[in-house]
């Protein structure tokens, strides 16, 4: 199945499309209802594996916090506004909470494109955190499939470097769980799914959980 027909498979069935607006709408509510359960499924499964993990990850996180450290987050694509969202979210979290110090790679288009241009697409988020990255600063990137070169790069670069590196990623892990298997990803969260959707919203869940956590560790809420 592919085109329309994968996006909509409850207009595409062997009984052939619906026969009117009733049957439609019906057959919407069932598929949403169906994606609120895989999802309720995924984020549970994640939180029975991986919590105690979770904690780990936001105490080093806060302690990197604490020593002056800044965040920097990339990934590409979709992943690439979920960066955005995780550096916005730690940088302007509101009245009541602690703003810390965060950037989005993807933000920067004109050295992204340059490097992308000039240089190679590969590079795009190695060079940024070779030039800023610190020993004391965390680098935090996403991809659903775990198999992205650029962030591969990036998180080698960061771990060269000395940075925390903490990964999300998708189905079994790909090339994330091999890097961290290298120590190249020192925390690797992995939301075990065939679907780039509930991957990327088990996703978004874990990097809010991650934040509030940070913020709990460093007595901020």
């Amino acid at each position: 199945m592919s085109g329309v027909e994968s996006l909509y498979p409850f207009l595409y069935g062997q009984q052939g499309p619906p026969d009117g607006l009733a049957d439609v709408l019906a057959l919407v509510a069932g598929s949403t209802r169906a994606k609120i359960a895989e999802i309720d499924r995924l984020r549970a499964e994640v939180a029975a594996a991986d919590a105690e993990r979770l904690a780990g990850c936001a105490a080093a996180m806060a302690d990197r916090f604490a020593a002056g450290g800044r965040l920097m987050t990339f990934g590409n694509g979709g992943s690439s506004t979920d960066a955005r969202a995780v550096a916005a979210r730690f940088l302007d979290p509101g009245p009541d909470a602690r703003a810390l110090p965060a950037t989005a790679l993807p933000e920067d288009v004109a050295t992204l494109t340059a490097l992308a241009n000039d240089v190679s697409f590969d590079v795009v988020f190695a060079r940024p955190l070779a030039a800023m990255g610190r020993s004391k600063d965390i680098a935090l990137g996403l991809s659903t499939s775990g198999g992205s070169v650029n962030v591969l790069r990036g998180f080698a670069e960061a771990r060269r470097i000395g940075m925390l590196t903490v990964g999300l990623a998708g189905y079994t892990g790909g090339a994330m769980a091999e890097a961290a298997g290298r120590g190249e990803i020192e925390h690797l969260f992995v939301m075990p799914s065939d679907s780039v959707h509930r991957i990327q919203e088990a996703q978004t869940t874990t990097y809010h959980v991650l934040w509030e956590l940070v913020q709990v560790a460093l007595g901020a809420a």
